[in-house]
């Protein structure tokens, strides 16, 4: 036998900008990221809309439009851009992906033209998987417009949609060509929605910046309030945290079977399913934050009183730490949940990994569970929602 053996380095260049109106033709950030490369040949794109998002801010079609149109001599709009369903459904058939693909194919989107995707994170998970899938690899720009998506699944290089049951089952590591978060896109979203990506903030807060927990903690009432400044920290530190990872972690692509940045997200993806996605990822991540947290303690790695800060800035930012899906069984009376760590094992590709705490700040891994503990804390998190809602119920008396 003989072998031939080399190893092939390939540098990845991902770049989040922050700014406002980014479709108002005097902000140049799209139209420089679009040309950059090649200043003298004009870049063409094919842009899909979230359908959420378009109903919301009914000129925004317009207002992108006209912003290829002033810029006519630099881009080339394929077409009026494509609206699709956002949210979880649009994850759930591989309908708008094939949907997608026909589309850069009529309209001729080669490797050095663009697929812009603006929406939530389900609509770049899906909008990604069809570019990376279109010709080997077609250039992509996301362009974040939910909390949860500028500060964390936006901004990462997974791309995938859901199927067998199971999240994110078909999927790519494709890092996009370039992230543009627009905070302007946020005024439209729901106080449920602008609340969701905190669960994300707290999650790489709790497991890698102490500082920063800090800083949540003590934004927490301007965070309820939706503050405009406090909510734009918080997506710059998580998307700067995001990045550190993928660029110094030394395993962007998850070759092996390690997933820090899904602390707490074992039993989070489990629970959207089980309430077929009536329970947001932002909100499934923040129970399952709450769960791990207190399974950290019990095991003995995480002292009481780091414990209940995790627990009590959940609560703080308006996160219900409970769900009743948490207690759905099968046929032999198990907890469905628990099969979330299976599944999550399976998807890793090899031994379970799942990220705990031993400080705040500081996340660390163990390769096994012990049901019965994990069980006792899904009790806790019973006990302390019902305490909780005796409390408002002898304020509001």
């Amino acid at each position: 036998m003989s072998v031939i053996q080399r190893s092939i380095q390939v540098a990845y260049g991902l770049r989040v900008y922050f700014t406002q109106a980014a479709f108002d033709p005097a902000n140049l950030v799209i139209k420089g990221l679009l040309t950059g490369n090649a200043p003298a040949r004009t870049a063409k794109a094919l842009v899909v809309v979230d359908e959420s998002l378009a109903q919301a801010q009914p000129a925004l079609i317009r207002q992108i439009e006209a912003y290829f149109a002033a810029h006519a001599d630099a881009l080339n709009l394929a077409c009026t851009p494509m609206i699709v369903e956002g949210g979880e459904r649009t994850k759930n058939s591989y309908f708008h992906v094939s949907e997608i693909h026909s589309h850069i194919d009529r309209y001729h989107i080669d490797r050095h033209a663009y697929v812009l995707a603006v929406g939530g994170g389900a609509l770049l998970d899906m909008v990604g998987l069809a570019a990376a899938t279109a010709h080997r690899g077609v250039r992509h720009v996301r362009i974040p417009t939910t909390t949860l998506a500028q500060c964390d699944s936006g901004v990462g290089v997974k791309n995938g949609i859901n199927a067998f049951g199971k999240k994110n089952f078909i999927g790519t590591f494709a890092p996009p060509f370039a992230v543009v978060n627009d905070f302007q896109m946020l005024a439209s979203l729901s106080p449920r929605d602008k609340r969701a990506g905190y669960a994300e903030a707290v999650k790489v807060a709790s497991i890698r910046d102490a500082e920063f927990f800090a800083e949540l903690e003590r934004d927490a009432a301007r965070l309820c309030e939706f503050d405009p400044a406090a909510i734009q920290h918080l997506i710059h530190r998580c998307a700067e945290l995001h990045l550190d990872h993928i660029a110094t972690s030394g395993d962007p692509f998850e070759t092996g079977s390690a997933r820090p940045l899904d602390f707490g997200h074992w039993s989070a993806h489990k629970l959207e399913q089980l309430s077929e996605y009536k329970i947001r990822h932002g909100e499934a991540v923040a129970i399952g934050l709450a769960l791990d947290t207190i399974y950290s303690r019990d095991a003995g790695h995480l002292d009481a009183g780091s414990a209940e800060r995790v627990l009590k800035l959940l609560e703080a930012l308006g996160f219900e730490l409970f769900a009743s899906e948490l207690l759905h069984t099968d046929s032999e009376n198990g907890l469905l949940v628990l099969e979330g760590l299976e599944e999550f094992r399976e998807h890793l590709g090899g031994e379970l990994t799942i990220t705990l705490l031993n400080a705040i700040g500081h996340g660390f891994e163990v390769h096994e569970m012990n049901l019965p503990r994990v069980i006792r804390a899904i009790d806790e998190l019973r006990e302390r929602h019902r305490g909780r809602a005796r409390k408002i119920v002898r304020a509001s008396a």
